[in-house]
């Protein structure tokens, strides 16, 4: 699945996993040790932005952009697009632990 696209749980759990804690998947239901809802709970991703030093400011036409830059100076590490600063935070985190792309459990699409 593109990192652009994930919203919800699905971002969450990339989130998780990018953080190295295991997320168990039910149909219909997901649990995850911890709160674990990155996306949309600003004391969980907003520790993040900030260990992380993720840049995020609002674009005419796009919503939030979030990127990063390269810690040796040569640019922007990833950039990525949400609805909320906090979507585009959590999508940028993702795309520069795991890539543009990633596999997600099944119940979970």
């Amino acid at each position: 699945m593109k990192t652009s696209e994930l919203t919800g749980a699905a971002l969450d759990w990339a989130v998780a996993k990018c953080e190295g804690i295991e997320w168990t998947a039910y149909p219909g239901y997901t649990y995850q040790h911890g709160e674990g809802h990155y996306s949309t709970n600003w004391a969980q991703g907003g520790p993040i932005i900030e260990r992380e030093k993720l840049f995020v400011k609002p674009t005419i036409n796009r919503g939030w952009r979030s990127y990063q830059r390269d810690p040796f100076g040569s640019g922007i590490c990833n950039s990525q697009y949400g609805e909320t600063p906090l979507l585009a935070a959590m999508r940028c985190y993702v795309a520069n632990k795991l890539g543009d792309n990633i596999d997600i459990p099944e119940e979970l699409k």
